[in-house]
């Protein structure tokens, strides 16, 4: 009586497996370098950079899939894929030390309201529920700069630059201290609306000033170079003003821009205190979250806590954050 035998896998579908893990683990490489050496241009490229978190806890999930199929050498290439994504990321999840500079401290909201869509009765109960002092919008129609007056935002946040426009072009930034308008960074690039203000806050050591942040999406290729211009345009940190640039940057700290423009004198509040990976876009859509919305700070400044929060009406998240500014002594 013969006993029966395995049989051994067919030598075409050894090789279709290999081929198919190899594949995977060339993606993963391709994508880990891309990011660690800045190479993304153009779309989809700039899009897919948003997702690094998320492709790093796939990783796990390929290395071991390789592993059991013993693809050694493919392994290898995801273990080092993943190695170098943990390095670049995982960072933002734990809280840097914290800044303790004696100065007057300022409550900062921030927020995409969605082609004017958030309740102006809204946005007024925010502002009064977590005292804020400093209100940057983005997307602002003339439409809701209106409805914030009747609502009575100039009685909690009486220093306006209205920099409203029809769709997403606009922009305000609103202040319980006195503000000059500025202008807006990449205005004659054609970027979206990006008010500039200067505040008068008393007791602190430099001028202070602020941006409402909203360059072009980087949706399709014909909007790229103004995306990344308009990133550009935004002013570096600087020893004589005390800079904050608050709002919806449409890029991740995994972007090259976004990195060049931290490494001008900024740091990214919800970096600091390890919610890095709290995604802010799109809220109720399929796609997974990114964290394009945010507030950097001067180095000087401390960042005391911060709050993200859905916003009914609108597809981003706000962030409400306290800080310290440096005072008169620093």
């Amino acid at each position: 009586m013969e006993q029966s035998q395995s049989s051994p896998v067919a030598p075409g579908r050894r090789t279709w497996v290999t081929v198919l893990v190899a594949l995977v683990a060339a993606g993963f490489v391709m994508y880990a370098l891309t990011r660690a050496l800045g190479l993304e241009r153009g779309f989809p490229l700039v899009p897919l950079l948003a997702y690094a978190p998320l492709v790093l806890s796939a990783s796990p999930v390929a290395l071991v899939a390789a592993l059991l199929l013993r693809r050694w050498w493919s392994a290898a290439a995801v273990l080092i894929a993943g190695v170098l994504l943990a390095t670049a990321v995982l960072p933002r999840a734990f809280e840097d030390g914290v800044m303790t500079p004696e100065g007057p401290t300022l409550r900062l909201l921030t927020l995409n309201v969605y082609f004017g869509e958030v309740s102006p009765e809204h946005i007024v109960d925010l502002v009064r529920e977590h005292e804020v002092e400093l209100l940057t919008l983005q997307e602002a129609t003339p439409e809701l700069s209106a409805g914030l007056n009747e609502a009575g935002l100039g009685d909690l946040l009486p220093h306006t630059v209205d920099r409203s426009a029809p769709g997403a072009g606009g922009g305000s930034v609103h202040s319980v201290y006195p503000l000059t308008d500025l202008g807006e960074p990449g205005q004659d690039l054609g970027s979206l609306g990006m008010p500039h203000a200067a505040l008068e806050v008393p007791e602190t050591s430099r001028p202070l000033e602020v941006v409402s942040v909203h360059p072009m999406p980087p949706q399709g290729s014909d909007t790229m170079t103004l995306w990344r211009d308009g990133l550009r345009a935004l002013p570096p940190a600087s020893d004589d003003t005390v800079r904050i640039l608050s709002g919806d940057f449409n890029a991740t700290l995994d972007h090259a821009e976004m990195r060049g423009l931290l490494d001008r004198g900024y740091a990214d509040a919800a970096d600091r205190l390890g919610m890095g990976f709290t995604g802010t876009w799109p809220v109720g859509g399929t796609l997974p979250k990114a964290t394009i919305d945010h507030v950097l700070v001067d180095d000087r400044v401390s960042v005391d806590d911060l709050e993200i929060m859905d916003v009914p009406g609108s597809d981003h998240r706000a962030l409400v954050t306290g800080l310290t500014l440096p005072g008169d002594g620093a």
